[in-house]
C-alpha cells in the first residue's frame, strides 16, 4: 500500500476546535445550519455550503460549490486555516469516553483505489457521487479525510506509539465530548517502508467521498496537458486505522406504514419467518437475532445460521431484509425507498422507539452490529454489503485536514 506525505491547510492549534466539523452526512441540516451561524469558523461552511443558502436553492447552477469555495478562501484570509510547510504524514487519535482509535492521515493514490487495492463495499449513489465530486473540483480542495481500515501490523503500532509519547500538535475537546488529537509524524520514510507491507485497506466509511476523491483526480490528469505525476491531485487524503481498534454500532430501520398490515398480521407473518419472543430489552446481545418495536413492545426475532449462506446473505441486516422488509412490508429497494430511515448510533434503539411512539414510524428494528471482521471478508470476496450496514463511531472531524489539489494553492 502506498502512502504519501501531503501538504495541507489546517487550523492553527488555538482555532481547532471552533474550524472542525462533522462530516457533510452526519446530523440533519437544520442542526448544522444553527452551529454555523452560531460559529463563522465552523468548517461546515465548506464541507456542508448548504448552511449558508436558502431552503430551496438552484442545486445545478452549483452555487452550493462556489460558497463553499468563497467560504474556504475565508477561512484562509481569516487565519483559521494555514498551508503547513509542506508534505507531512500526521497521527490522528480520537477518543471517545473509554475507547480510542489511533490512525495515520496521508495520501493514498488514485490508481490504487481504481486498481482495487483499496476496496469497497458498498454501492455508491450516482447523483450523490456526482455532486461530491463536483464539490471537490470546484473547491479545489478534497475537504474531509476518507475514513478507512487496515489488518493491523506491529510494526506501524510501534511507530505510532513511539510517535504518540509526545505532545500532540493539535488536541481539543469538541462539544460532544470527543476528544481529538494530531501530531505530525517525524520520520516519513519508515511509515511509508511500513506500510508496504499492508496489501490492501478498505472503505470503512465514506464511500461517496472515496469515489469523489478519486474521479475528480482522475479527471484533473485527463485535463492537464503536462501531466507529470506527481501532481497533488494524484493523491487523495485518508484517515487510515487498525480494523481492531474500530467501533461499529448498529444501524436500525425504521418504516413509516406496515405495507397495508394490521399490526397482528406483521407479527404472524415474522413467526413464520423468525423465532419471536417479547422481550423488554431494545437491544440484542449477539448476532442472528432483531428486536422489532411494534405496537409499544419488543419483540425478539431469531434465527439458526445457514451453514450454506455467503458472507453477504449471512448478515443479520441481509436476514431481516430477506424474510421481513423485502416480502411483508414491500421494501424491495432499501437503497431507494423512501418508506424507510437508517438510525444509527448509541441511542439510535431509543430513537426507533421514540418514533414508533409518536406516530413517526410504524414499526422499527434494533439490530446487533456488523463486525469488522465481516466487512473485511465481504470486500474480499468483492462483493457488495446491503445499504446501512455499518455505523463507526467516532466520526472523523472535517477541517483538521484540508488537501488542496493543485500544485499552486499547495505552494
Amino acid at each position: 500500500m502506498r502512502l504519501h506525505p501531503i501538504r495541507v491547510l489546517q487550523p492553527p492549534p488555538a482555532r481547532a476546535a471552533a474550524v472542525a466539523s462533522l462530516p457533510y452526512d452526519v446530523g440533519e441540516l437544520e442542526d448544522a445550519r444553527r452551529e454555523a451561524q452560531a460559529n463563522p469558523s465552523s468548517f461546515l461552511h465548506v464541507e456542508r455550503p448548504e448552511v449558508d443558502l436558502p431552503t430551496a436553492f438552484d442545486a445545478a447552477s452549483g452555487v452550493h460549490h462556489k460558497t463553499a469555495r468563497a467560504n474556504l478562501e475565508r477561512l484562509i484570509q481569516s487565519g483559521d486555516l494555514a498551508l503547513t510547510e509542506g508534505p507531512a504524514l500526521y497521527v490522528y487519535r480520537i477518543t471517545m469516553g473509554t475507547h480510542s482509535q489511533t490512525g495515520l492521515v496521508g495520501g493514498f493514490h488514485v490508481d490504487d483505489y481504481y486498481a482495487d487495492r483499496i476496496k469497497k463495499h458498498e454501492k455508491t449513489k450516482k447523483p450523490t457521487e456526482d455532486d461530491r465530486t463536483q464539490h471537490v473540483l470546484q473547491v479545489g480542495a478534497q475537504t474531509g479525510p476518507i475514513f478507512l481500515l487496515y489488518a493491523d501490523q506491529p510494526e506501524i503500532d510501534y511507530l505510532v506509539a513511539g510517535i504518540i509519547a509526545h505532545p500532540p500538535k493539535i488536541d481539543f475537546r469538541a462539544a460532544d465530548g470527543i476528544r481529538h488529537e494530531v501530531w505530525v509524524a517525524p520520520d516519513v520514510d519508515a511509515i511509508r517502508r511500513a506500510f508496504e507491507a499492508v496489501p490492501v485497506a478498505y472503505v470503512a466509511d465514506g464511500h461517496h467521498r472515496a469515489a469523489a476523491a478519486a474521479r475528480a483526480g482522475r479527471e484533473l490528469k485527463e485535463k492537464n496537458p503536462n501531466h507529470r505525476g506527481d501532481e497533488p491531485y494524484n493523491w487523495f487524503m485518508a484517515a487510515i486505522f487498525p480494523g481492531s481498534q474500530l467501533q461499529v454500532l448498529a444501524y436500525n430501520r425504521v418504516l413509516h406504514d406496515l405495507n397495508g398490515r394490521t399490526a397482528e398480521q406483521l407479527l404472524d407473518t415474522a413467526r413464520q419467518a423468525f423465532r419471536v419472543a417479547e422481550v423488554s430489552s431494545p437491544r440484542p446481545t449477539s448476532a442472528r437475532c432483531v428486536h422489532m418495536y411494534l405496537g409499544g413492545r419488543w419483540y425478539a426475532l431469531s434465527w439458526d445460521l445457514d451453514p450454506k449462506a455467503d458472507p453477504v446473505s449471512a448478515l443479520d441486516v441481509s436476514v431481516l431484509q430477506d424474510r421481513l422488509l423485502g416480502p411483508a412490508l414491500g421494501i424491495a429497494d432499501p437503497r431507494n425507498n423512501s418508506r424507510i430511515d437508517y438510525i444509527g448510533g448509541f441511542r439510535s434503539a431509543e430513537e426507533v422507539k421514540e418514533r414508533v411512539d409518536t406516530g413517526r414510524g410504524a414499526v422499527g428494528f434494533s439490530l446487533f452490529p456488523t463486525d469488522v471482521n465481516q466487512l473485511i471478508a465481504i470486500s474480499d470476496a468483492g462483493q457488495i454489503m446491503p445499504p446501512k450496514s455499518t455505523w463507526f463511531e467516532p466520526k472523523l472531524r472535517s477541517g483538521l485536514f484540508v488537501h488542496p489539489l493543485h500544485a499552486a494553492q499547495a505552494d
